[in-house]
């Protein structure tokens, strides 16, 4: 017999509300019951990053993490029509020519958006020189943001041009 669970949450700002398997991924919600396709499913397995997603602010591997789990939570895809940083983003991915196939770019657009508040927020990484001393938007180096950005894949190999593009926005924040 299958069960099926009420799921209530936010996404891209809009209240939703799902009946739902308790098997179904996050991943597969977003896309199969709410055709936001931006999200994308690839290694399925938590290892390659391009299904990354903002949860209240945190990002995650959307395909490692159930929807029933999410009740009342905010969940924001590449599809929000509410940041200016990720549109800031994806002008910079196209300035700096920051993909290629395009497959991995969404996932490393909503990376970049939680790396950058986490910067902000103080919080260092193990390329960061000294982890007791606070951290600033301004420390971060290329070498810091390779660090932060190192969950997110890119089979086309086009991390030098992404590294670029998030610097540029991190210098205009």
């Amino acid at each position: 017999m299958d069960q099926i669970i009420k799921v209530s949450l936010f996404v891209n700002g809009q209240g939703q509300e799902l009946d739902l398997d308790p098997r179904t991924t996050l991943l597969d919600m977003l896309r199969e019951h709410l055709d936001l396709t931006g999200v994308k499913k690839g290694c399925d397995h938590g290892q390659c990053g391009a299904c990354t997603v903002l949860v209240n602010g945190q990002r995650i591997n959307s395909c490692l993490s159930l929807a029933v789990m999410h009740e009342g939570d905010e969940i924001t895809t590449i599809e929000t029509e509410e940041s200016a940083i990720i549109a800031a983003l994806q002008n910079a991915f196209i300035e700096h020519d920051g993909f290629q196939c395009g497959f991995c770019t969404s996932g490393q657009i909503m990376s970049a958006v939680a790396m950058i508040e986490e910067a902000k927020a103080g919080w260092p990484s193990a390329a960061s020189a000294d982890v007791r001393t606070p951290f600033t938007l301004a420390d971060l180096s290329h070498a810091e943001i390779r660090e932060r950005m190192s969950g997110n894949l890119c089979r086309c190999a086009c991390y030098p041009n992404i590294v670029d593009a998030v610097a540029e926005v991190v210098a205009r924040s």
